[in-house]
């Protein structure tokens, strides 16, 4: 389902690939709690069966028989606002639920037992009882824009839900993750770095450039399609925070005979800016055009690296195409 909304283009903050987790639930009978949260797409085998019935590629509930509504705690692996959802019913055709609401939480150790199920206090609603369609996506703004750590998707009566997305910013706590002028990762998701508008992205996937850990296949970066023209591909990352650049590293693993045959990396002060604006700031290089290797961790530092003052945003550059598994923008917060 064709959608306009621009929460889409956030961070998953409950993807399992930051960390998130399906905690609890009242049921998960036909499958498990564990793939609402998973990073790829639901995928369907017809002829693929369990002892106990259907195997699907969700959490699904057996079908109730009394009085009341299923559930599912989630907890975010990064803290931070809501501002979208989709409810994924993706192969879910006769057994999706007719509704959904979600209730959330911030609790640094999480809910206990006892308030699981509790209606009220201390769960906040961020959506109404709303009504779900089967086979497809579900999306729902969130207006309620404090940070939250756990969500709770209830389901009514019960049935299946292929994914449960949640769109939005990560709260950092800047004074824990960077003190007193300690270097930090500024383009990284945990950060609050977001993967914000590239040239091409035919391959890969969408923001892996900047996820934690190094790359675990060729499939888990940034690549784009063969270059059969002039021309040269870009991707930009808005920073976490506005900072000082001290080093970067391109990391090409798993890139071999896809690997990009050079690149560079300009940097601008353009806070809160959108993609368009971004085509025409005024861009300063940080790391001029240099060749890079195949299936490599590549660092500069120092006398490699342009100084040009803060930076609010990145953008890479490839010379003339290929992929690149990791990006990481080294530095330290800008003074204000």
């Amino acid at each position: 389902m064709a959608t306009t909304h621009e929460f889409i283009n956030l961070v998953d903050l409950a993807s399992a690939r930051v960390g998130g987790r399906a905690l609890a639930t009242n049921d998960d009978f036909f499958a498990p709690k564990a793939n609402l949260v998973k990073p790829g797409p639901a995928v369907f085998i017809p002829d693929k069966y369990t002892s106990r019935g259907k195997w699907m590629d969700g959490w699904e509930s057996r079908r109730r028989r009394v009085p009341g509504h299923d559930w599912c705690i989630v907890r975010l692996g990064m803290r931070g606002v809501v501002h979208g959802v989709n409810v994924d019913t993706s192969h879910f055709t006769g057994n999706y639920p007719s509704h959904c609401s979600i209730e959330a939480v911030d609790m640094a150790g999480g809910p206990k037992r006892p308030i699981y199920a509790t209606e009220g206090e201390p769960w906040t609603t961020l959506l109404e009882k709303s009504a779900l369609r089967g086979n497809g996506d579900n999306f729902f703004p969130i207006s309620n824009h404090r940070p939250w750590t756990h969500l709770r998707l209830s389901i009514y009566p019960d049935g299946g839900v292929a994914r449960l997305r949640v769109y939005g910013e990560v709260a950092v706590d800047w004074a824990r993750v960077a003190p007193k002028g300690r270097l930090v990762d500024l383009a990284s998701v945990t950060n609050g770095g977001l993967f914000l508008d590239a040239s091409d992205t035919h391959y890969g996937t969408r923001g892996a450039l900047i996820m934690p850990d190094r790359a675990k296949n060729m499939g888990d970066g940034w690549e784009t399609k063969r270059r059969r023209g002039p021309g040269y591909d870009w991707a930009i990352v808005r920073l976490g925070a506005t900072g000082v650049v001290s080093k970067v590293e391109i990391d090409t693993n798993h890139y071999k005979g896809n690997y990009p045959d050079r690149a560079s990396l300009e940097g601008c002060l353009a806070p809160g800016a959108s993609p368009e604006r971004l085509h025409t700031a005024a861009w300063s290089t940080i790391l001029p055009q240099t060749k890079l290797s195949a299936n490599k961790r590549h660092v500069y530092s120092g006398k490699q690296l342009q100084p040009v003052g803060a930076v609010s945003h990145v953008r890479l550059n490839i010379f003339p195409d290929g992929g690149v598994s990791r990006l990481r923008i080294h530095g330290t917060l800008a003074r204000t």
